[in-house]
């Protein structure tokens, strides 16, 4: 899939677990790995707010845009 997700990247800037990040946004921690391994096929806005809120980021630092085959 062409969209890349960087949640494991701002989980190291920030010194922040996956656990403790699925907790402060409200979502399962498997649903929290869905996304962080890049099977989900669509997220929330409301999710993607939460992330960004707890993340203190903008959504453009979680996620990635990379064509196919380049």
């Amino acid at each position: 899939m062409p969209i890349i997700t960087n949640i494991d990247v701002m989980l190291a800037r920030r010194k922040m677990s996956s656990g403790e990040l699925a907790e402060k946004v409200g979502i399962t921690p498997a649903n929290l790995s869905i996304l962080k391994c890049g099977k989900a096929k669509a997220i929330r806005l409301s999710t993607l707010d939460a992330l960004c809120h707890a993340l203190d980021c903008q959504p453009a630092d979680l996620l990635e845009y990379k064509p196919e085959g380049s």
